[in-house]
């Protein structure tokens, strides 16, 4: 997994990793989960699901709020992390290192105007996750 220096963020809280074997790896910022609070549940999207960019797919529940997780990219589901299954309180300790779900991308032409949607950390800490 990289650093969180490159990785992409959409506007909703959401972080995308693009690790060496096409995948994108996604996540919630440290800004998202300090909001909620501590988590308790993580409803994930479902492998094979078909998902499109900003659509909510999944959910996670704290002890303050639930809270929709969104497609940073469009693709398929290929994995979940099935560790949160017993330990969502995971996403706290680590956002940056615990991982929700993977997204294998669509096409290639669609996932770089996706990609160029999304901000860097620098833009997102001073945007939405200021």
């Amino acid at each position: 997994m990289n650093t969180q220096d490159t990785f992409k963020f959409a506007q909703t809280h959401e972080w995308a990793d693009i690790e060496d074997d096409g995948l994108v790896w996604v996540g919630i910022s440290h800004h998202a989960q300090e909001a909620l609070g501590d988590v308790m549940f993580f409803k994930a999207p479902t492998i094979g699901q078909h998902v499109k960019q900003g659509e909510a797919i999944a959910v996670i529940e704290s002890v303050k709020a639930a809270s929709d997780i969104h497609a940073p990219v469009s693709g398929e589901i290929v994995a979940l992390n099935e560790e949160l299954d017993a330990t969502p309180e995971l996403v706290n300790e680590k956002p940056y290192e615990i991982w929700l779900f993977k997204i294998k991308p669509s096409s290639d032409d669609s996932f770089t105007s996706e990609l160029n949607q999304l901000l860097s950390l620098e833009k997102y800490i001073s945007g939405p996750g200021a």
